[in-house]
C-alpha cells in the first residue's frame, strides 16, 4: 500500500512538472498564421501583411489551403528551417503541343527566374531529367549548354525500368543555379518519336514514382523541386538591433557558403541544446537533455548544470560568458588643442584603414579570381610574361566609362564585352566575366594561359588582364567589324558578302586552327568551340578567332582527352558528344559546319518537316540526292567559276563533317585543299572539270576527286586534293 502511494506521488509530480514546461517554441510572428492547409509557414516566411521578414518571403494562401510564394509564383509544398530548403512545384516542359511550323530555335522553355532573389535550385537534391524516346535534353544559359543528357530509342516502349538512357535520362545540375532554359532536340531520324519531356525534379520523389513516370507526367504539369533559401542581411538587420542576451546565445547566424553572393545572405540555426525558430527573437528554447531513463548527467554541456528533479533530470544554468563592451572615453583635459590632434589622428587612421581595407579586398579578389593559379600556370610553361600586362581596376574603369552600357559590344555565356580606350590611345575590348564560380575561374585562367602562347595574325591578341576586381577582366585588341555570324545571317544589301570574301575567311580560319594544332606552343591547342559567332572580322574583314575560354592544350603523346561535353548546338562533334572524348578532329568537324554556313548562308539548326534537323544533315542529304544547289546561298551563285569553287568546298566540308572522326582530314590537309581551291581564282591551278548543271556535283565529279586524291597520297604534291568520296550520314538534332 505504501509502495502504491509513493508511485502515485511520483506520477503526480511528473504531471505537474510537464504542465509547468514552457509552451512549444513559436514558428511564426505573434498574431500570424503558422499554417496554410497542411503546410507549416515558419518565420521569416509569413501569411499576411507584416508577417514575413520582407516581400520575398510573403506567402499567399490561395483557397485557404495552397501556399504560393508571391515573388516567384511557385506553390510551396514544405519549408525546412534546419536545412534552409523549400520544396516547391515546378513546371514540366513538353513538346507535345509544338506547332509544326514553329522555328526550332524557339523550342526553348524558360524555368522560373530566381535572379535577384534569396532562392536558388538545390544542386544535391535535384536532377535535370529527360523523358521520351529519341530525346536529347539540355539545360542552357544564354544558348550555351551547362548540362544535358540523351535518351535512346526503345524497341519495346512498354517496358520502363530505371532511368539509364532508354526513354529516360538524368544529370546533375551546376551549383548556384538560378535560371535556365530547357531544350529538346532529336538525335536520330530512325526513331519513332512521341511526346518528349524535360524538367528539374527532386530526385527522391522521382525515384519513388520511377516506374509510373510516363503515366504521372502525362497527367500533371508540375513536379516537386527543392530550393535553397537564406535571408538578406539587410532585412535581418531590423531584428538584429533588438537582440537580447537570450537571442544572442540561443541562436547563431552567419554568412551562407551555399550562395554565390554569400556576403549578403545569411542562415541561422539554434545552438546546441536549443530548438525552435532561430530567426525569431527568443525563438529557440532550451531542450531537456536530461529527461531520459535512466538519467545520464553526462548529456549536459560543461557550461550547464543538470538539476535533479523528482524522477528526472534537467539541464539549466547556462553559464554565458560575459562579453566586454567597447567604450569610447573622451576627455577634455587636453583642451581644444588636444581635441584637434585627436580628430586629425582619427582622420588619418580612417584613411589608412580604408586604404588597407581596399588593398585587402584587392588581394582577396586576386586569389578568388585565380591569381595564384595563373602564376602557377605561367611558371610551368615557357611564356613571355612581359607581353601580358596586369591592368589595375581604376585604369579599366576609366577606359570603359565605368563599364557604361553604351560601351557594351556584346554579351555571351561567359561574360560581357565593353569597348574602351587606354591612356596610350589604343582601342581595346574589355571582357568582364559573368560568373565567378570555380569552373568559370578556371576557364578564365585557361584563356589567359592559352592566348599568352599564341601569336598569329588570325587569332585575337590578348593585351592583358585584371584580377583585383570583383570579377576578372580580360583586355583584347578591338575588332571593329563584328562577327562572321552577323554577316551570314543578317544580310546587308549595301555590303554584299561575296564568295571571294567567304573563301578567304575560310582559309584564314583554317590556317589559324592549323597553327593552334601544330605550332602554337609546345603542346597542341584545341579550341573546342569553333563557330561563326566566335570568328571576328577586323577593319579589312580579315578573320580573327576569339573566345578561348573552353580551349585546352594537350600533351603530344595523347590522341584524345576525356572531358565534360562543352560546345554549341549544331557545331558539336557527335562523336565527342557520345564518347566525351575530344580530339583534334572535333575541331575539324566544327570548322566543317562553318564551311557549310559559308556555302548556304543558313544557320546551324534548320527545320525539315516535323523535326529539328542540323544543317549538316540537310547538307549531306542534298549532296546524296544531287540537289545541293537548292540550299546554296543564291546571292553568291553569280558565275560558273564560283559554282566550281563552291562545289569543291562542299566536297571538303562533306569530308570534315564525317561521323567517323578518323576519316576526317587534319586541319593542315584542310588548309592545303582550300589554298588549292583559291588558286583557281588566279589561274595558277587548272580546275577539275564539272558538269554544266551545278546540281550534278557529288556523282561523277566525286570519282574524279577520288582519282586525284589517290595520286596525291602516293606523291608529295600538296596542290592536289585529298580523298572526297565520303558517304553522307544523317545526324538529327
Amino acid at each position: 500500500m505504501i509502495a502504491q502511494l509513493v508511485s502515485l506521488l511520483i506520477l503526480l509530480t511528473r504531471s505537474v512538472y510537464v504542465l509547468a514546461q514552457a509552451p512549444p517554441p513559436p514558428l511564426a510572428k505573434p498574431g500570424c498564421s503558422t499554417q496554410c492547409g497542411d503546410v507549416e509557414i515558419p518565420f521569416p516566411f509569413g501569411v499576411g501583411a507584416g508577417c514575413s521578414i520582407d516581400e520575398w518571403y510573403a506567402i499567399e494562401c490561395r483557397n485557404g489551403s495552397k501556399p504560393f510564394i508571391k515573388g516567384i509564383g511557385l506553390e510551396v509544398l514544405g519549408i525546412s528551417l534546419e536545412e534552409g530548403t523549400m520544396l516547391v512545384n515546378h513546371p514540366i516542359f513538353s513538346d507535345c503541343d509544338i506547332d509544326d511550323n514553329e522555328d526550332p530555335e524557339k523550342r526553348s522553355y524558360p524555368s522560373t527566374d530566381l535572379e535577384g532573389s534569396p532562392f536558388q535550385f538545390n544542386q544535391m537534391k535535384n536532377r535535370f531529367t529527360g523523358v521520351g524516346s529519341n530525346n536529347a535534353a539540355f539545360m542552357t544559359i544564354d544558348q550555351e549548354p551547362i548540362a544535358g543528357c540523351m535518351s535512346q530509342c526503345d524497341k519495346d516502349e512498354s517496358e520502363e525500368v530505371g532511368c539509364f538512357g532508354i526513354n529516360c535520362c538524368q544529370t546533375r545540375i551546376p551549383r548556384h543555379l538560378k535560371v535556365f532554359n530547357a531544350t529538346m532536340v532529336s538525335m536520330s531520324e530512325s526513331c519513332k518519336r512521341g511526346c518528349r519531356y524535360s524538367f528539374l525534379v527532386q530526385q527522391n520523389w522521382f525515384q519513388t514514382y520511377m516506374n509510373n513516370r510516363m503515366r504521372i507526367i502525362s497527367y500533371t504539369t508540375e513536379v516537386p523541386v527543392t530550393l535553397d533559401w537564406g535571408v538578406y542581411y539587410q532585412s535581418f538587420g531590423l531584428y538584429e538591433s533588438s537582440k537580447s542576451k537570450a537571442y544572442n546565445f540561443t541562436s547563431k547566424c552567419g554568412n551562407s557558403d551555399q550562395f554565390r553572393s554569400s556576403l549578403s545572405i545569411i542562415q541561422c540555426s539554434c545552438r546546441q541544446g536549443y530548438v525552435g525558430n532561430p530567426y525569431l527573437l527568443k525563438g529557440c528554447q532550451d531542450v531537456d537533455e536530461c529527461n531520459q531513463q535512466p538519467p545520464n548527467i553526462d548529456v549536459c554541456p560543461s557550461s550547464m548544470i543538470c538539476e535533479n528533479l523528482p524522477g528526472t533530470y534537467k539541464c539549466s544554468g547556462y553559464n554565458v560568458p560575459r562579453v566586454p563592451r567597447k567604450s569610447v572615453i573622451l576627455t577634455g583635459i587636453g583642451g581644444g588643442l588636444g581635441l584637434v590632434f585627436a580628430l586629425l589622428g582619427a582622420w588619418w587612421l580612417h584613411k589608412a584603414l580604408k586604404k588597407r581595407k581596399e588593398q585587402q579586398l584587392k588581394e582577396k579578389n586576386f586569389k578568388q579570381n585565380g591569381g595564384l593559379l595563373l602564376r602557377q600556370q605561367l611558371s610551368s610553361i615557357e611564356v613571355n610574361v612581359d607581353k601580358i600586362k596586369i591592368f589595375n581596376s581604376k585604369e579599366l574603369a576609366k577606359a570603359t566609362d565605368n563599364f557604361n552600357m553604351a560601351r557594351m559590344l556584346g554579351r555571351g555565356g561567359q561574360g560581357t564585352v565593353y569597348k574602351g580606350m587606354l591612356r596610350d590611345g589604343r582601342i581595346v575590348a574589355v571582357k568582364k566575366s559573368k560568373i565567378v564560380d570555380e569552373r568559370k575561374i578556371r576557364e578564365f585562367i585557361n584563356e589567359v594561359v592559352i592566348l599568352s602562347q599564341i601569336s598569329h595574325r588570325n587569332v585575337v591578341k590578348l593585351w592583358g588582364c585584371c584580377l583585383e576586381t570583383e570579377v576578372p577582366l580580360l583586355v583584347y585588341e578591338f575588332i571593329p567589324n563584328g562577327t562572321l555570324y552577323e554577316y551570314l545571317h543578317t544580310p546587308n544589301d549595301e555590303f554584299p558578302f561575296t564568295w571571294e570574301m567567304r573563301l578567304r575567311i575560310a582559309m584564314e580560319v583554317a590556317g589559324a586552327l592549323t597553327y593552334l594544332h601544330l605550332t602554337a606552343a609546345s603542346f597542341p591547342i584545341y579550341h573546342r568551340d569553333i563557330k561563326s559567332s566566335n570568328i571576328l572580322l577586323d577593319d579589312k574583314y580579315r578573320a580573327k578567332i576569339a573566345d578561348f575560354g573552353t580551349s585546352k592544350s594537350f600533351s603530344p603523346d595523347k590522341t584524345h582527352v576525356t572531358t565534360r561535353v562543352q560546345g554549341t548546338f549544331g557545331y558539336l562533334d557527335p562523336e565527342y558528344f557520345q564518347s566525351s572524348q575530344f580530339t583534334e578532329k572535333s575541331d575539324v568537324y566544327s570548322f566543317g559546319v562553318v564551311l557549310v554556313e559559308l556555302l548556304t548562308g543558313k544557320k546551324p539548326i534548320s527545320r525539315i518537316s516535323e523535326e529539328s534537323l542540323s544543317l549538316v544533315t540537310l547538307f549531306l542529304s542534298s549532296m546524296e540526292e544531287d540537289t545541293l544547289s537548292d540550299i546554296m546561298d543564291a546571292q553568291v551563285l553569280n558565275s560558273h567559276h564560283v559554282k566550281e569553287e563552291m562545289a569543291a568546298v562542299a566536297q571538303l566540308a562533306k569530308k570534315c563533317v564525317n561521323l567517323n572522326g578518323k576519316q576526317r582530314p587534319t586541319m593542315k590537309e584542310v588548309t592545303q585543299d582550300l589554298e588549292s581551291i583559291r588558286q583557281w581564282q588566279t589561274g595558277s591551278c587548272v580546275p577539275l572539270h564539272y558538269d554544266e548543271e551545278f546540281r550534278d556535283i557529288g556523282s561523277e565529279t566525286s570519282k574524279s576527286w577520288e582519282e586525284d586524291s589517290t595520286s596525291r597520297r602516293s606523291s608529295s604534291d600538296d596542290s592536289v586534293y585529298s580523298s572526297w568520296n565520303v558517304k553522307p550520314f544523317s545526324y538529327t538534332m
